[in-house]
C-alpha cells in the first residue's frame, strides 16, 4: 500500500531517489538477443520477420496477408461500435486542431547588401509508427502517434502492430490508424517490426524516423537502430505527480493516482503536499478505490514500490520536488493552479485546477500524450509536429555581399588552420 511520509525524513529521500532511479532500463540478456534479431532481419529480410512472427506471436503470416487490406479495414469499421467510432474521430479532430497550431512555415530574409538568409521546412518523406498488440488496444496511442506525422505532411506512413491469435490486428487499432491518416497497416511487432521499418524488407519499406512505445524488446530495438533511422525516445514506465493543498479534493486526487498506478507494476503515482488532512483522506480514498478496481493487483504493487505521499513544509519544497522529479504528467490541484505555473520548469504535460484529470489529456482534450518519462522531462518534450519535420538552412550572397565579410571569413579559417577554408573565399574577391 501506498505510504504517507515526511519529506525531511530518510524515508522520504530514500522514496525519492528510488522513484527517480526506478526508469534505467535493465537489459540483461534482452540487448544480446535484440541485436541477433536485427542482424537476422537486416540480412535475411522477410524470412526472418515471418520466422519470428510465428516464433513469437504464434502466427503464420506470408507476404499476401502480412498487409492489412481494404476488406479488414472495412470488417473493423463493421465490427466497432458505432458510438465509439464516432469518439475516435472527435478524439482525432482535436488532436488535429491542436497539431495544427505547432506547423512552422519557411522563411527568407533579404538584405538590401546582397545577402539572402533563411530556413527551410520539409517533412520527413516516411515514417514508422509502432504500435503495441496482443490483447490490449489502445487506439488512442495510435491517433497521438500518426496525426503529428500527418500534419506535419508526411508523405507515407507505415502504422506495424503484432497480430492476435487469430492473424487479425484489434479493429479498433485499425480504425484509430485509418482515420489518423496512415498510409498502410502491417501485421508484424516486437524487436523484428523495429528491424523491418529500419532496414526494409520485400513487404515493408524502410523509414526515416520510428515513433511509438512498445516493451522492453521493442525499446531497445529502437535504441540500437538509432542512426539508421531517427526515433522518438526510448519510453519508460508511467508517472503522475500531483501536487495539491488544502483545497484539494481528495476523491479527486485519490482516483488520478490510481489511474496511473494502474498502467504497471513499476508505474509511480506521487502526491506532494503541505497538508496532512488532504494526506490522510488521499491515503484512505486510495484503500477504498483500490478495491474496486479489475487491475488492483498491479494497482498494490505500484503503490508499494514507487509511489508515495510525500508531506513538505511549504509549496516551496513542492515545487522543488517536482522540478527535481520532472514528471510525465503533473498536476497542481491548489486554489489558484496559475500562480505557480511559472515555477514549473520540468515536466511532460501540466494539468491545471480540479477538473482537468490526467486522463483528459490521455483521450480527448488535444494536447500529444506521448511524453518524457524517467525525468527526461528535464530535455525532451512531448512528441509534435516538430518531430516529423527537418530544417534546411538557405545562404545567398552576391559578390559585394561576399566582399563585405570575405576577409573576416578568411581570417578566420586561416586562425583554425583551414587554409583551403580561406582559399575558397579569397579566389572569389
Amino acid at each position: 500500500m501506498i505510504s504517507i511520509l515526511d519529506y525531511n525524513s530518510e524515508e522520504g529521500n530514500l522514496a525519492i531517489k528510488k522513484i527517480l532511479g526506478r526508469s534505467q532500463l535493465e537489459y540483461g540478456n534482452v540487448q544480446e538477443i535484440v541485436n541477433n534479431i536485427l542482424a537476422d532481419v537486416k540480412i535475411n529480410k522477410n524470412k526472418a520477420l515471418f520466422e519470428y512472427t510465428k516464433k513469437f506471436d504464434g502466427v503464420a503470416i506470408q507476404e499476401n496477408d502480412v498487409k492489412v487490406t481494404e476488406k479488414e479495414i472495412k470488417t473493423a469499421y463493421d465490427s466497432v461500435d458505432q458510438g465509439l467510432i464516432e469518439i475516435i474521430k472527435k478524439s482525432a479532430e482535436r488532436i488535429r486542431h491542436f497539431h495544427e497550431k505547432q506547423k512552422q512555415n519557411s522563411w527568407f530574409s533579404a538584405e538590401n547588401s546582397g545577402e539572402v538568409l533563411g530556413q527551410m521546412v520539409r517533412p520527413l518523406e516516411k515514417v514508422g509508427v509502432y504500435v503495441p498488440g496482443g490483447k490490449a488496444a489502445y487506439p488512442s496511442s495510435v491517433l497521438m502517434n500518426i496525426i503529428p506525422a500527418k500534419v506535419a505532411g508526411v508523405e507515407k506512413i507505415i502504422m506495424v502492430t503484432p497480430p492476435g491469435k487469430d492473424g487479425s490486428v484489434n479493429s479498433s487499432t485499425i480504425v484509430a490508424a485509418v482515420e489518423a491518416g496512415a498510409s498502410e497497416i502491417y501485421k508484424v511487432g516486437g524487436a523484428q517490426a523495429i528491424a523491418a521499418l529500419a532496414f526494409s524488407t520485400e513487404s515493408i519499406p524502410k523509414v526515416d524516423k520510428i515513433v511509438g512505445p512498445g516493451n522492453i524488446y521493442v525499446a531497445i530495438a529502437k535504441k540500437s537502430v538509432f542512426g539508421y533511422v531517427n526515433i522518438d525516445s526510448v519510453a519508460g514506465p508511467s508517472e503522475i505527480l500531483i501536487l495539491a493543498d488544502e483545497s484539494a479534493n481528495p476523491t479527486f486526487v485519490a482516483a488520478d493516482l490510481l489511474s496511473q498506478a494502474e498502467h504497471d507494476e513499476m508505474a509511480s503515482a506521487i502526491l506532494v503536499t503541505d497538508s496532512k488532512k488532504l494526506a490522510e483522506n488521499v491515503y484512505e480514498e486510495i484503500k477504498i478505490q483500490t478495491e474496486a478496481l479489475p487491475k488492483k493487483d498491479i494497482v498494490k504493487k505500484s503503490l508499494k514500490d514507487f509511489s508515495a505521499i510525500i508531506l513538505v513544509d511549504d509549496f516551496k519544497t513542492a515545487i522543488h520536488i517536482a522540478n527535481e522529479i520532472a514528471p510525465e504528467h503533473l498536476e497542481i490541484c491548489v486554489k489558484e493552479p496559475f500562480h505557480i505555473l511559472s515555477d514549473i520548469k520540468n515536466a511532460g504535460a501540466i494539468f491545471l485546477g480540479n477538473y482537468s484529470p490526467e486522463p483528459l489529456g490521455d483521450y480527448m482534450a488535444g494536447p500529444n500524450h506521448v511524453l518524457p518519462t524517467g525525468g527526461t522531462a528535464r530535455f525532451f518534450s512531448p512528441l509534435s509536429v516538430d518531430d516529423f519535420i527537418k530544417k534546411s538552412s538557405i545562404i545567398s550572397f552576391s559578390k559585394e555581399a561576399l566582399e563585405k565579410i570575405g576577409n573576416d571569413v578568411i581570417k578566420f579559417a586561416e586562425a583554425e588552420g583551414l587554409d583551403a577554408h580561406a582559399n575558397a573565399v579569397r579566389v572569389r574577391l
